[in-house]
């Protein structure tokens, strides 16, 4: 199978190897996009993650990926970290392929970016699972501090990431499957940087310092990576 250009309900490429109560909002459920500005199907998915950034109970964040960039428009926010991390996630599921637009919630389960209903369902189902891991941030001007505590014994561990992210940047694209179009991206991850594994028994605790535009987030996860067990933003 090879990766195809033309962006229909999906932009896929072959791998080598809303309304609702929320619930408590110190904890979101984080949704990941993975998504192009070269791709004329992820526009929809960038607008339902635009409307989940608005809510307090999710941590909605877009990774753009660089694979489209060869169709005509080299995406300004593509970063091939972020192509390596959503082939790290479907080589964990079992998949073949990496497609545009995609959601992973929760660091588990997948589904094509613009299936709202079925966004909606997941959203609902990752909020009634209980807390795995207690997370504090504290920021101080250019410091912040991160402490974290397992309400269980974890069983495989936890990796500690700091998430950079721009609330809002607005992109003309001047060519490929987008051009002449204007779009408000929301969210979109700079840079996610790795604190350190954890094994939960003692107390996580690290200040760490900030720089850079945007705002700040950790995310703590299972390897793999894997299900997220919790995540706050910096206020």
């Amino acid at each position: 199978m090879r990766a195809i250009t033309a962006c229909v309900l999906a932009c896929w490429l072959v791998i080598p190897g809303m309304a609702m109560a929320q619930p408590a909002a110190e904890n979101p459920v984080v949704v990941e996009l993975y998504t192009s500005q070269g791709c004329s199907s992820c526009p929809p998915a960038d607008a339902i993650l635009a409307r989940l950034a608005k809510r307090s109970d999710v941590m909605a964040l877009a990774l753009h990926v660089d694979y489209w960039d060869y169709i005509g428009w080299k995406d300004t926010f593509a970063n091939p970290a972020f192509t390596q991390r959503q082939r790290d996630y479907a080589r964990v599921a079992g998949a073949r392929t990496i497609y545009t637009p995609q959601m992973i919630v929760g660091g588990m389960d997948h589904l094509v970016g613009v299936r709202a209903i079925e966004l909606e369902k997941l959203l609902k189902s990752h909020a009634g699972k209980p807390p795995e891991v207690k997370l504090t941030l504290t920021r101080k001007g250019s410091l912040l501090q991160v402490r974290a505590k397992a309400l269980r014994p974890l069983q495989h561990g936890a990796i500690v990431q700091l998430v950079r992210y721009d609330p809002s940047r607005t992109v003309t694209i001047e060519r490929g499957e987008n051009s002449g179009r204007t779009i408000n991206y929301v969210n979109t991850v700079r840079e996610l940087t790795k604190l350190a594994n954890w094994d939960g028994s003692a107390e996580f605790a690290r200040d760490v310092k900030i720089a850079g535009s945007g705002s700040f987030a950790v995310i703590i996860q299972e390897p793999g990576p894997g299900s997220v067990l919790v995540a706050a933003r910096a206020r």
